[in-house]
């Protein structure tokens, strides 16, 4: 067997990553690499890309929990094939998952599964709640930074929506509803 490469993560700045980094280093993980960063997508999880760069050929990647190394079926098994690309595997200590067993790759699988849905349960109690508080007039949502006149300046000026988002820092579906609402 290859080196053990440990990855912690928590959402948050203010959530602690210790019981985590006890429980990799109790298994004697060779390097352990953290972040604080959301599971929802991969994108500014740098420390996770890092150890995905230098795995190999029987080295295993090492997490507490599922849900800490990803949120979607589809980052988990992207996750799963770039270490069987490696010829690497994955191990998670609270699940026994190890994918180097074929046992270990089905309950691989159903996790991941189990872990998506329960995403999804979550976003949808918040959405709930967010729709029952602005009933109530308890919830605004964020004061918008830029204005609609300000993006209609942009337009008429001759840019395109690509080039308003960049300009503005936002999403083309902002700029999008900022025009409709003028």
């Amino acid at each position: 067997m290859g080196k053990l490469f440990g990855y912690a993560r928590v959402s948050s700045t203010d959530q602690n990553l210790t019981i985590q980094l006890e429980s990799l280093n109790k298994v004697k993980c060779d390097v352990i690499r953290e972040e604080k960063q959301t599971g929802t997508s991969m994108v500014d999880r740098k420390e996770l890309k890092t150890l995905l760069a230098f795995i190999g050929e029987d080295d295993v990647l090492v997490v507490t929990r599922l849900d800490r190394l990803g949120r979607s079926v589809l980052d988990l098994h992207r996750i799963v094939e770039q270490l069987k690309s490696k010829k690497a595997h994955l191990r998670v200590l609270e699940q026994s998952v190890d994918t180097t067993t074929p046992e270990g790759r089905a309950f691989f699988g159903m996790l991941s599964v189990f872990a998506e849905f329960e995403t999804d349960i979550r976003r949808s109690r918040q959405l709930e709640g967010i729709a029952k508080a602005k009933e109530e007039g308890k919830y605004s949502g964020r004061k918008s930074e830029i204005s609609s006149e300000q993006v209609k300046e942009l337009k008429n000026s001759g840019m395109g929506a690509t080039a308003i988002s960049k300009e503005l820092g936002i999403s083309r579906a902002s700029v999008y509803r900022l025009l409709k609402s003028v």
